[in-house]
């Protein structure tokens, strides 16, 4: 049988699935064995111990200058941060999908408009952030729906303009309106579209999170790997970017697992 016809079975699958993170842990530790053996004071590749008892320092020993738990707050405070902006950017790339997509008259302007935004580098503007809005909440906030709203605009305009010509003639000759069009035939097709955009975009919106959060901030996930890199803490850093990745993949899960739930009849909903 030729390799590309064969298909792991039920037993193999979780095997396949566990084997490369178990290689590279056992790289890792062996690493970190071997250096550690020959420096005990080596940063570089701390061993699980050191990483244990800094998680243990930051989560569930309260901080002696502010009595706050640490990771918890940074955890939180980046949350929150991430959870306003891809909420506001869904809410604007979904309305402008929309009209980009089913609108002609306001799709000719739109259209050209997103896919120029959606080549500037976000990072590149934030120094014009936090000048427009200064150091605070917003322009952490602004950076993340300013770095993902035009490529979830563009991604939903496309979807808006696959949808058959036959459904809103159908829908017009039962006396449908724009607005109903819009609303009883664009946006059901949309939706779940958006949750996957979603998720395509989580990547990108933690990096610019985290970017932000480097720069101008007094809490949060990436602003404390940024204040500890220069002590060379990497027995905080690794654990707080093995956090960040459990984050992400948690959100893309529910993501995944709300699509399923909430559109079952959506092909993309079994990817």
């Amino acid at each position: 049988m030729r390799l590309i016809n064969r298909h792991p079975d039920r037993a193999g699958r979780p095997l396949l699935v566990l084997l490369p993170f178990a290689l590279l842990l056992f790289a890792y530790f062996s690493g970190s064995a071997a250096r550690l053996a020959d420096n005990p004071n080596d940063k570089l590749l701390p061993s699980a111990t050191q990483m244990v008892a800094a998680v243990d320092r930051l989560a569930f020993t309260p901080d002696k200058r502010s009595g706050d738990y640490l990771f918890w707050k940074d955890t939180g405070a980046s949350l929150a941060r991430l959870g306003m902006g891809i909420g506001i950017a869904a809410l604007v790339g979904l309305g402008l999908g929309i009209a980009a997509g089913s609108l002609p008259l306001l799709g000719a302007p739109l259209s050209p408009l997103l896919t120029v935004l959606s080549m500037v580098p976000p990072l590149a503007i934030l120094p014009i952030l936090f000048i427009v809005f200064g150091l605070g909440e917003l322009a952490k906030v602004m950076l993340i729906v300013l770095g993902i709203t035009p490529v979830l605009a563009r991604d939903l305009e496309q979807r808006a303009r696959e949808i058959p010509v036959e459904l809103l003639i159908k829908a017009q000759t039962l006396g449908a309106n724009t607005w109903t069009l819009i609303l009883r035939v664009v946006l059901p097709q949309l939706l779940p579209r958006l949750l996957i955009a979603l998720r395509l975009v989580l990547g990108s919106a933690w990096l610019f999170l985290i970017a932000a959060e480097a720069i101008a901030a007094t809490d949060g996930l990436g602003y404390r790997i940024f204040l500890v890199r220069r002590y060379m803490a990497m027995d905080v850093i690794l654990p707080y970017v093995l956090w960040i990745t459990l984050l992400a993949w948690l959100m893309d899960l529910g993501l995944r697992q709300l699509t399923r739930l909430a559109f079952p009849w959506y092909e993309g909903a079994k990817a």
